[in-house]
């Protein structure tokens, strides 16, 4: 992974809190790509496509060019923080007090303890006086990658019957290896959902050894729970459970996932309560999902009689 170049930050905590401040990292190669004044322009720059904006944050893939290169680049823009955090980031610089900034620092520690995850490009917080905070991150795009929700349903379509089984059991046991490495270091992703995990398009019609082939993306909610990590841990499972409802996975398919994320583990007095409580999670988004679904449509409806 290319190191994150940083630029200093004004000193002094008081020219922070009256003044300002910028706190930025960069790849060497961002400038070339993004141009030497990109600072000044990232936070209202156009995205090329993909744009989503809600409550005071947007994402978007911006395509950039140079000397005959393309970089694509998914940035992340956070335009409403609350302003205790930027206070806080006056008084504490290097405390990550963004999103932008915690999910840069998470992404570093995923890289560094070898999980496949999208590399980060650029980052960085806007301070501005009395304590108004902005950040943004910019992670390298997963070229001709697709979200497991999309890619499973797509293998079953296209590899034969038992093709697709061997292709799919070892894509499970990947995905359990992943999660249990973050599990066993108290870790815990938030949003274990599947469409959270990529592959490699082409990997679609392969049966190969997915080690290290399976991304995981949004790390921006990841935090380690040394003392509450069993809540955090049927969280995680429940997610990735409910998730798990599309075509081409059967039931099979997640017992064989729970044997190997758990091993004999499953048959202690912690693996059945956990197993207990991950179905309840499951359930429960499940039912959520349901009432967000009538809602919408009925607010849709309402809308339409308007």
């Amino acid at each position: 992974m290319n190191p994150l170049l940083e630029q200093p930050v004004r000193p002094g905590w008081w020219q922070r809190l009256c003044a300002g401040a910028r706190r930025l990292f960069a790849r060497a190669d961002w400038p070339d790509f993004a141009g030497t004044d990109w600072a000044e322009r990232i936070m209202a720059v156009e995205v090329t496509d993909d744009f989503h904006a809600k409550q005071g944050r947007s994402t978007g893939r911006w395509l950039l060019q140079a000397a005959g290169k393309q970089l694509g680049v998914y940035l992340k823009r956070h335009y409403q923080l609350p302003r205790w955090h930027g206070l806080l980031a006056a008084l504490w610089p290097g405390g990550d007090w963004s999103p932008a900034m915690q999910e840069c620092r998470n992404l570093q520690w995923a890289a560094g303890h070898g999980l496949p995850v999208p590399k980060v490009v650029a980052a960085g917080e806007f301070l501005d006086p009395w304590g108004k905070l902005q950040s943004f991150l910019a992670i390298e795009e997963l070229t001709d990658m697709l979200p497991l929700h999309q890619a499973i349903p797509l293998a079953a379509r296209e590899l034969d019957p038992l093709t697709f089984r061997i292709w799919k059991a070892g894509l499970i046991r990947e995905i359990a290896r992943l999660t249990r490495f973050l599990h066993q270091q108290k870790r815990f992703h938030k949003d274990l959902y599947l469409c959270h995990f990529f592959i490699a398009r082409a990997d679609i019609k392969n049966v190969s050894c997915w080690n290290g082939r399976v991304f995981m993306i949004d790390f921006h909610r990841l935090a380690h729970h040394r003392v509450t990590w069993g809540v955090w841990e049927s969280k995680d499972l429940g997610q990735l459970l409910y998730s798990s409802e599309v075509a081409g996975i059967d039931v099979r398919d997640r017992l064989r996932f729970w044997h190997a994320y758990l091993g004999d583990t499953r048959r202690t007095a912690w693996g059945r309560w956990l197993r207990r409580a991950v179905v309840m999670r499951g359930g429960n988004y499940r039912k959520h999902n349901v009432k967000s679904a009538v809602k919408r449509a009925a607010e849709a409806k309402t809308k339409q009689a308007a």
